[in-house]
């Protein structure tokens, strides 16, 4: 069975899914959301996970079905997961039948989501750094860099490729994440790629599925 990222690069992304639910916590969004810059964007999603999780005594306590479900429910608005799980799978996405990408999506999307909720009550005392935005007001693919300062350990940086929904009152999405140098998404496609190479997108699915049944039963 393949390995769903290390204890080491686990650390390293302890932060994300805290950081990534900050925007799925903001039960309305402003009117404004289609204007919003994707600086502006960041730093009100990081603001509010943060805010959230630090007067919730039940998320710092650990409580996983809570925050299980706040993800689950809350997540996935702020995320293009689509295009996430199509770049983590990389070229035999192409190739998978539309019943297969499904079947990814559901995986990747639960496998994910334990990975935020497992974050979260490693959150304490952490604050965001939004590094200046270098830009163009008319983009729609942009990196936003930033510097999670606080708690025991150094500043951990945190960068986000957003994308641009289209329409009248389309507002940003994430569609990939660094942190200390490393991108979710290829940490993930160098992963899967060794599972497909192996045993297919069958083999994969498998195998996503069985680490998601293990997760569930701890």
């Amino acid at each position: 069975m393949i390995k769903i990222l290390n204890r080491r690069a686990f650390g390293h992304f302890a932060l994300l899914g805290a950081l990534l639910v900050g925007g799925a916590l903001a039960m309305v969004r402003p009117a404004h959301a289609a204007d919003e810059t994707p600086d502006a964007f960041v730093k009100r999603i990081s603001t509010d996970v943060l805010d959230t999780i630090k007067a919730d005594k039940s998320i710092k306590a650990g409580d996983i079905g809570k925050i299980m479900q706040l993800v689950d429910t809350k997540i996935m608005p702020n995320v293009n997961f689509q295009r996430m799980t199509a770049a983590a799978v990389g070229p035999a996405w192409r190739t998978a039948t539309p019943e297969q990408q499904q079947k990814l999506e559901q995986e990747f999307e639960q496998l994910l989501v334990r990975t935020y909720a497992g974050a979260l009550n490693q959150v304490s005392n952490q604050t965001v750094d939004i590094k200046p935005f270098r830009g163009s007001p008319t983009d729609s693919d942009v990196l936003v860099r930033t510097e999670i300062t606080g708690g025991s350990g150094d500043p951990v940086q945190l960068d986000y490729r957003l994308e641009k929904s289209p329409g009248a009152a389309g507002g940003w999405k994430i569609y990939n994440i660094n942190v200390l140098g490393v991108w979710l998404v290829d940490t993930y496609r160098t992963q899967f790629a060794q599972q497909i190479n192996a045993k297919g997108i069958d083999g994969l699915i498998q195998v996503l599925a069985a680490r998601n049944k293990s997760n569930g039963s701890n």
